[in-house]
């Protein structure tokens, strides 16, 4: 694929754009990418807060069932009735919005909105994303999405409690009567503005990607982390529809008496039992022809990330280029056709589940490759033990971990044994906060100089490092020798199995939940590096760590349009430590010196 238009000549039409004449068409209602991948970063940070708050209350009900809540019990617990108990359906809702709050409105739109936004134009040498204002659209539609999932826990009836995969008949048995699931109509709504929000900025990232690159940005020059994003926007695009369709097929459900989802004689609300006869299985594929792609939605650009960050500070070419490119293209289009193991239980024809099973099993096969490819990279080279790299590392071993326990997942006998315990939470919290946040904290540390122009602290960020590490493997690991035994998720109260009353199950439990509060607690350090560097940080010079991409070709921060004159680039991003050179990286913008041949693979 060759790259933009007039790549090998300037752009004629090529100019600066004038700067915003005022505040808030420059800062809030801006159409630059680089306030919006800003005010996605912020947003983001502060549900990931509100997300993480829920799950160090699920924790303690976890370890100590139906012991008052400190300062919670006496805020919305005090009344007689209730001793300070939490309510068994709180905990309900706890879960839901705390799976959704994390995966919509935490992870996606960190990974795609924050730093696709952020980064894209600048690393393929472009002055904005190529629809400003549809870009702009894409952040503030999400905002009646927060609106939408906060107030859920505040309307009749309270926020959403059938999980964050909203089954039918359990999601569609009560409409809009007193004391129903209201919140259940909020949560749909909500999710609505996001999957718009993701669908508007993946058409703006697939379009720029493919008609904006600088001269000689070729597809093959890329950073890793714009070929992610891109093939995420290529996910997004393809199975957010698919989403959408069947949000508003519940939403009608629920609202306008349609039976889509609901079977004859399901529990609806002042209804015959004659109504229904719509098809609860159709909700669960629907939904999981998306959110197994969502899967790599929050994996991918975690993958692109780490692959910059473990180059440049291994200070040497990334190993295997394009097979990583390949691999991660690969990855994407078998998530396509995996969706169906998330429903083995459902009863399914035998010789279906025989070729999920076998088509989920071979994705194990390209994630191989990307894991072989950054231990290669890392392989002799002169690694610096920074903040970011550090993360990244976290990023493929706790990737690792979690891949593997999804092989076990992925054979049919065993998932029917371990479906809806612990093992799967123990699962999907080490692929998207193994996997995904350290991916994020990696990007953050990494990337902070360009987008604020100051430097973290590497002294707190280590500190926050290691005892986010340590303490998350203490929250997540031993989940799975309590699923594999039978502890089932969704339980406010694990005591309630006879096969659980044994001090070994009730010790992990507050193991898990100590280690919980431990990890809670770390990421204060975090807020304190992050706040406290905006403001007193050590100003960042335009490349602090030497790297080769073109987003360190202009200041930091950048100015509104990103470069003065648009960069040319002679080389892939990736040439540290060339023979030959003067110094231990090339930039891209810098044409190779006459005793200096690269690889014709990467040329």
């Amino acid at each position: 694929m060759s790259a933009g238009p007039n790549a090998t000549e300037p752009n004629p039409h090529d100019h600066i754009p004038a700067a915003a004449s005022n505040f808030l068409t420059r800062y809030v209602f801006s159409t630059d990418h680089k306030v919006i991948g800003v005010q996605f970063l912020f947003s983001s940070l502060f549900f990931f807060a509100v997300g993480g708050l829920m799950a160090m209350v699920i924790r303690w009900q976890l370890a100590w069932p139906w012991k008052p809540v400190p300062i919670l019990s006496q805020w919305l617990w005090s009344s007689p009735g209730l001793g300070g108990q939490m309510p068994p359906e709180f905990y309900n809702k706890l879960f839901t919005m705390h799976a959704t709050i994390m995966i919509f409105f935490v992870i996606i739109p960190l990974l795609t909105g924050a730093f696709g936004n952020f980064l894209i134009p600048l690393m393929i040498g472009a002055r904005d994303m190529a629809f400003p204002k549809l870009n702009m659209f894409s952040y503030w539609i999400m905002w009646p999405g927060f609106v939408l999932i906060t107030l859920s826990f505040f309307v009749e009836g309270g926020a959403a409690e059938a999980g964050w995969t909203s089954y039918p008949p359990l999601a569609t048995a009560a409409r809009s009567t007193p004391g129903s699931l209201n919140g259940q109509t909020y949560w749909l709504l909500a999710l609505l503005c996001a999957g718009i929000s993701s669908l508007t900025g993946s058409i703006n990232y697939i379009t720029t990607i493919v008609m904006l690159r600088s001269p000689g940005m070729k597809m093959f020059r890329m950073p890793m982390t714009v070929w992610a994003l891109f093939i995420t926007a290529l996910l997004q695009a393809f199975a957010l529809p698919v989403l959408t369709s069947a949000l508003l097929m519940q939403t009608l459900d629920r609202l306008a008496g349609t039976n889509f989802f609901t079977p004859v004689g399901g529990a609806v609300a002042n209804a015959p039992a004659a109504v229904g006869g719509g098809a609860p299985l159709l909700w669960q594929h629907l939904f999981w022809f998306y959110s197994h792609p969502a899967v790599y939605i929050m994996i991918l650009p975690g993958m692109g990330i780490a692959s910059d960050v473990i180059s440049t500070f291994s200070r040497k070419p990334l190993f295997g280029y394009k097979p990583m490119v390949i691999a991660m293209g690969a990855i994407a289009g078998l998530g396509f056709i995996v969706w169906g193991h998330h429903m083995f239980q459902s009863g399914m024809n035998p010789a279906l589940g025989a070729t999920f099973m076998l088509s989920t099993m071979m994705i194990a096969l390209p994630s191989a490759i990307k894991v072989f490819n950054w231990i290669g990279t890392m392989w002799g080279g002169r690694i610096q033990y920074t903040s970011a790299m550090l993360n990244a590392m976290a990023f493929v071993s706790m990737f690792i971990i979690g891949g593997l326990s999804g092989i076990f997942m992925a054979a049919t006998p065993v998932d029917i044994h371990i479906h809806d315990t612990y093992f799967i939470v123990g699962h999907i919290h080490y692929v998207l906060f193994g996997g995904s946040t350290f991916a994020v904290f990696a990007g953050i540390y990494y990337w902070f100089p360009k987008l604020f122009g100051r430097m973290m602290s590497e002294r707190l960020g280590l500190i926050h490092f290691f005892l986010t590490f340590l303490f998350f493997n203490g929250t997540f690991f031993f989940m799975h020798i309590v699923g594999w035994h039978g502890h089932m998720r969704r339980i406010a109260d694990p005591t309630v199995y006879e096969f659980l009353r044994t001090p070994g199950v009730v010790g992990m439990n507050q193991f898990m939940t100590i280690c919980a509060f431990g990890l809670g607690a770390s990421q204060l350090i975090f807020a304190w590096n992050f706040f406290y560097s905006l403001v007193a940080g050590p100003v960042a010079g335009p490349n602090p760590w030497k790297a080769n991409s073109l987003e360190w070709a202009t200041a930091s921060p950048p100015p509104y349009y990103n470069f003065e004159t648009l960069p040319r680039v002679y080389h892939p991003p990736y040439e540290f430590s060339v023979p030959g050179g003067e110094d231990d990286f090339l930039p891209q913008t810098t044409p190779l010196p006459d005793n200096i041949t690269l690889d014709p693979v990467m040329a």
